[in-house]
């Protein structure tokens, strides 16, 4: 599903091909972190979601999709700025933001979607 391992790295890395299984896992919130390396801000906010992800361990799942790498996903996302971030409940998008978030930030919207 993922290409790298969530429990020792912070945030699950989706592709294309895993992003729609991720996203409609029923159950646990799915914040994902539309980034790209080239992305200033994105570099930025990266540590603070590793660290959300390390935080809700069990509770949500904490992903981060590059847009370079899934053009398709971006544009099927309607991501038009990055970072933007999405929580996903039961396949649905249940919250979204711009920008450079915070830990409470992104620990209180996790939260509220049922984290």
């Amino acid at each position: 599903m993922a290409t790298k391992d969530a429990t020792k790295d912070g945030a699950v890395h989706l592709t294309s091909e895993s992003f729609d299984e991720l996203i409609n896992r029923e159950g646990k919130p799915v914040l994902v972190d539309f980034w790209a390396e080239w992305c200033g801000p994105c570099r930025v906010v990266g540590p603070t979601v590793d660290a959300v992800a390390k935080e809700f361990q069990g509770r949500a799942v904490v992903a981060k999709l590059n847009v370079d790498d899934a053009q398709d996903v971006a544009s099927e996302m309607g991501i038009t700025a990055i970072p933007t971030m999405i929580i996903f409940k039961n396949g649905k998008a249940v919250d979204r933001f711009q920008g450079i978030q915070t830990r409470d930030t992104l620990a209180k919207r996790l939260e509220k979607a049922g984290a």
